[in-house]
């Protein structure tokens, strides 16, 4: 990754992490833009999950198919197996990440 993408994925994750945890406890009340942002992250969160589930089914059944229709040849043997694993690391991955943010969430507020 450069240097530049870099440093603009930082300035993305400061920036949300401002809006979304720093600006409504510094302001006495909420203003309609940040629980427009609020609002827009929860749904984009809640779609993320809704499809990642399938996506990671897909995924393994596409492992296992490859796996198992691999008739001896051990580079398929490996390549279903890495499938499989980076599925279900990238799923988990998913689920903990949702789970860390609705514990945060939950102390917030």
């Amino acid at each position: 990754m450069t240097n530049k993408k870099y440093i603009l994925i930082q300035l993305v994750i400061i920036s949300i992490f401002f809006i979304l945890f720093l600006t409504p406890s510094v302001q006495a009340s909420t203003p309609k833009l940040i629980s427009k942002i609020n609002n827009a992250f929860e749904n984009i969160s809640g779609w993320l999950i809704n499809l990642a589930t399938p996506a990671a089914a897909v995924a393994i059944g596409s492992g296992i198919f490859i796996k198992k229709f691999s008739f001896g040849d051990e580079e398929k043997i490996k390549t279903g197996k890495k499938i499989i694993r980076g599925s279900l690391f990238s799923y988990g991955f998913i689920l903990a990440t949702d789970l860390i943010l609705s514990a945060i969430k939950s102390l917030i507020s």
